[in-house]
């Protein structure tokens, strides 16, 4: 009897060392919900690793390709929420609701801890193509209904919205092909299985290597590749879908703070600036209240982009 209380007083002691161990005491996962070597994966990782010296243990990276972005989120639902597992969280999750059923809430499953970034996004053509600016590719697409093949990263995802919004607006009809990530997209852009690819910057290393051809852009400026906005053709589509990191529901607001914190520090550092550079993606910090009033602002303003291109469910 007297072996099992020590067992018991040996036991309780340890779960409170346990609970009294500094965050962070081991490594963090951080999910990236998009393949391995596309734009978004390129920036996470980078910043992952510059996150690593201030939060003073390893940033696991871990790649949930699918769903138009939304594994990472579908993963937080059930998790713990000690802060080490968290999530890139893409513009998607706040469209999915007003598409489809989904297995969360954007507003009450996440705690919002630090926005981070945002893409550019472009239209590419292989360099053998015979459309050498956008205005031929929507002129072959008027000509063509339902013809003119073009690949996105999903769904419901921004590089298909912006499509089929000036699909809208220029009266033609377009062929979607969904894929998991800009990596897949991208094979069968090469592979000539698709004609088009609409994405983030992940095509900038083979345009400036000659392999694509960019046609248009979505942002406000021209970028570094000189092709003319969706503005300047007379389309009024801007985007640039700001994303950030949160984890689960319910997370001690010591932990947010850490982790807040730490890729606060990273996404100042001078590294992560180059990296920003490199695949023309834009600076967004947004603390944990103001990611959290931003999140619940765009549910909202989604809704109304999802209604114009006739996607709210029904």
């Amino acid at each position: 009897m007297r072996g099992f209380r020590w067992l018991v007083v040996i036991m309780s002691l340890a779960s409170a060392a346990a609970l009294a161990q500094p965050f962070p005491s081991k490594p963090v996962t951080l999910i990236v919900p998009w393949p391995a070597g596309g734009s978004t994966d390129q920036v996470m990782r980078a910043l992952a690793q510059a996150t690593e010296k201030y939060l003073g243990q390893p940033i696991i990276v871990e790649n949930k390709a699918g769903a138009g972005g939304t594994l990472g989120a579908t993963a937080l639902v059930n998790a713990k929420p000690d802060g080490y597992t968290v999530t890139q969280l893409p513009i998607t999750i706040f469209r999915m609701p007003h598409t489809t059923k989904v297995g969360f809430d954007p507003l009450a499953d996440f705690t919002y801890i630090i926005g981070v970034s945002g893409y550019t996004f472009g239209v590419v053509v292989r360099s053998d193509s015979p459309f050498r600016s956008f205005k031929q590719l929507m002129e072959f697409a008027k000509e063509n209904p339902g013809k003119l093949s073009y690949g996105s990263t999903g769904n419901g995802t921004s590089p298909h919205l912006l499509m089929e919004e000036v699909a809208h607006k220029a009266g033609v009809q377009l062929l979607h092909v969904p894929f998991k990530g800009n990596a897949d997209s991208t094979q069968a852009l090469m592979g000539g299985h698709i004609m088009a690819q609409s994405d983030a910057t992940g095509w900038g290393k083979f345009v400036d290597a000659g392999t694509f051809r960019l046609l248009v852009t979505f942002g406000a400026e021209p970028t570094r590749w000189g092709a003319p906005t969706a503005q300047e053709l007379g389309y009024d589509v801007v985007s640039y879908s700001p994303y950030g990191i949160v984890g689960p529901k319910g997370m001690d607001p010591k932990i947010v703070k850490t982790i807040h914190d730490a890729f606060k520090k990273a996404i100042d550092d001078p590294e992560n600036h180059k990296v920003l550079k490199e695949l023309d993606q834009v600076y967004w910090y947004k603390n944990s209240r103001d990611y959290a009033r931003w999140a619940a602002e765009t549910l909202k303003s989604e809704r109304a982009t999802i209604e114009r291109v006739g996607l709210l469910k029904k």
